[in-house]
């Protein structure tokens, strides 16, 4: 095997061991990026600096190990675009909080990966900088928004990296590209230098071969951090024992739904049963306003987005138009030409939705089923440890399909309801479909409660056979 196709645990291992150097895990890993990049379009930015000779602390915990980062995440020095031509020449002067700690624990810095623009989207095709390709099948979509982060592991351009998942655009490009993804509790990671889409709903996530990587990566940026205001104090503790015996398993009928392929129901449930054969005792519950987060999601994302977006403005922040006759003219061109047409569609819907007359219908009627599905989780959560389901409906998309807007939107039906309640998830590789694309398990777990879930995911992934070539 090439140093680049071991998990960042194992090139710890075999560092401390003497078997290779942080040099060499370097060198590789980047010439793999480098050579994969013209075909995924999976990179923005390299990070040339992290081809100097580097002198690692091996003490550290991720010594050497090359991380990729999301476009959407500030780093001093090294270009942050968003994908968007909005921010194409922006280049932070202070390093995210996520990004800071990564530094601090021996990590270097490889790149930053290609996304949908502002991280709105969920196929990685609507940034300025082109689509990105999935690494299994070239001919199908990662997923997004962190498409480039997912791509970049599953093909070895990085060993772990971190992406945000607003609605689901960790967990669905793990799935799509048969990696790990986690979503922490909201608060758990701090947002300090995470260039903002919906506020009450963003949070960094970690990307990795396995549910050990994306442990030990997020036990690192889990912190408090007094920058951001819904930041918490660290919870988290990397101890992973991965047992299922005893363990109850909620399975929600709603996302279960007719929607959802039968290659991935079929892989989904045969995991759920593996589970139930080591041990964990499964149950089916329902939770009626599953069936209305997708539409609750879409109005309170969009209207937060074009809170956060108004600042791009050609004057404050941003690309600022060429030629105007005025102030406003200046204003709509330079928001005009320098955002996509997908940001451009949240902002006028959010817009919409906040405006006198509308406010009432639309915002806060979503905001009361958001308390709604909260409630409902936390009386599942009684009789339940975790929640298992399917992360995406289908095994893959194809790039050349062409689907509506409001098919685009139904297919994030399985990962927005944690989303909307701040809930720790992630999508773990379950199956393969019958093209050899992948399939993920989504384990949900209760606010705080991101051990227990990732200790669950650790514990299905020990029992679930050779889905991967790795168990």
């Amino acid at each position: 095997m090439k140093l680049y196709e071991y998990s960042a645990c194992e090139l710890l291992e075999m560092m401390r061991n003497g078997k290779c150097s942080s040099q060499e895990i370097l060198h590789d890993t980047a010439e793999r990026a480098k050579e994969a990049q013209p075909t995924l379009n999976d990179y923005i930015t390299f990070n040339d600096e992290a081809n100097v000779e580097i002198n690692i602390d091996m003490k550290l915990p991720l010594a050497g190990i090359p991380v990729a980062v999301k476009d959407n995440i500030s780093t001093k020095g090294l270009r942050t675009t968003c994908a968007s031509k909005m921010l194409a020449d922006y280049v932070p002067p202070y390093d995210a909080s996520a990004v800071e700690k990564l530094k601090a624990a021996g990590a270097v810095i490889i790149g930053k990966t290609n996304m949908d623009e502002f991280a709105m989207g969920s196929f990685s095709d609507t940034g300025y900088f082109g689509e990105v390709r999935n690494p299994v099948d070239t001919n199908y979509s990662p997923g997004g928004s962190s498409g480039g982060s997912a791509a970049a592991v599953a093909s070895g351009g990085a060993i772990i990296a971190l992406g945000t998942d607003t609605g689901g655009s960790v967990r669905q490009p793990a799935s799509l590209c048969g990696v790990v993804g986690f979503c922490p509790t909201y608060g758990a990671v701090s947002r300090y230098g995470l260039i903002a889409f919906a506020s009450s709903l963003d949070r960094i996530g970690s990307i990795g071969k396995t549910v050990r990587d994306v442990s030990l990566l997020h036990n690192i940026i889990n912190d408090r951090d007094v920058r951001d205001v819904t930041s918490v104090d660290k919870f988290f503790s990397f101890n992973l024992c991965g047992g299922l015996h005893g363990l109850k398993v909620g399975v929600p009928e709603e996302l279960f739904s007719a929607l959802i392929s039968d290659e991935v129901l079929t892989s989904v449930k045969s995991a759920i049963r593996i589970m139930e054969a080591h041990g964990a005792i499964i149950s089916r519950i329902s939770m009626p306003s599953i069936n209305e987060a997708v539409k609750a999601y879409y109005i309170i994302s969009s209207a937060e987005a074009s809170s956060n977006l108004a600042r791009y403005d050609g004057v404050r922040f941003g690309y600022r138009a060429a030629e105007s006759s005025s102030l406003s003219d200046m204003y709509k061109r330079s928001r005009s030409e320098g955002f996509g047409d997908e940001v451009k569609r949240r902002i006028m819907l959010g817009t919409f939705v906040l405006s006198e007359g509308y406010c009432a219908s639309y915002y806060k009627r979503a905001a009361a089923v958001r308390v709604k599905l909260c409630r409902e989780f936390e009386e599942v959560f009684e009789r339940c440890d975790i929640l298992a389901a399917p992360v995406y409906p289908r095994a893959g998309i194809r790039l050349d399909e062409k689907l509506s807007i409001s098919e685009r939107c139904a297919a994030d039906m399985c990962t927005v309801p944690s989303s909307i309640a701040g809930l720790p998830a992630i999508s773990v590789p379950c199956g393969k479909s019958r093209e050899g694309l992948p399939i993920g398990l989504q384990l949900i777990g209760r606010r705080f409660e991101d051990s227990r879930l990732l200790d669950a995911a650790y514990g299905y992934e020990l029992v679930r056979g050779d889905v991967y070539g790795r168990a």
